[in-house]
């Protein structure tokens, strides 16, 4: 399976890439254990449109634009479903387990996502009850996902 991240925001070279480097490149050698095969990132520009809802209507085609047709999508969304590291890892395994060959993860822009992402998304995920920075939401999925990753593979990184 191919994991995708496409994010509105660019990191610059900042600690919060490190990390996400740092994460994903932890999860890149250790998925292929799981059954992940790659691990890519797309960033585009925040809009410049005049209003908010036209705002997340061009950030969304240019987030879903990124998707390939078969992509389970999980849009990031601070009203999305809180969940637990091993239930969200139980997610990617049921995903793997059903053949999906692709998921996208969806991280919008300031305005938050328009309809057309929502209604695209197999998942809606929140990271929590709290607003995160956008630099700091695509390191914690970073984490989360190699989080993932090990309890998938029986690693001992997660500890209960």
């Amino acid at each position: 399976m191919k994991l995708h991240i496409s994010a509105v925001g660019k990191l610059k070279n900042s600690p919060e890439r490190t990390l996400c480097g740092d994460y994903f490149e932890r999860a890149a050698q250790m998925g292929r254990r799981a059954g992940i095969a790659a691990l890519t990132v797309t960033e585009h520009a925040e809009s410049q449109a005049k209003t908010a809802d036209l705002r997340k209507v061009d950030e969304a085609a240019r987030l879903l634009g990124s998707c390939s047709s078969i992509s389970y999508v999980i849009a990031l969304d601070e009203r999305g479903k809180d969940m637990t590291s091993e239930a969200f890892a139980g997610e990617l395994g049921r995903l793997l387990d059903n053949g999906t060959r692709e998921v996208a993860f969806l991280i919008g822009g300031p305005d938050g996502h328009a309809a057309a992402v929502h209604g695209r998304a197999g998942l809606v995920l929140s990271l929590g009850k709290m607003t995160w920075p956008h630099r700091l939401a695509r390191v914690m999925l970073a984490e989360q996902i190699y989080r993932s990753v090990t309890i998938l593979v029986n690693h001992p990184y997660h500890r209960e």
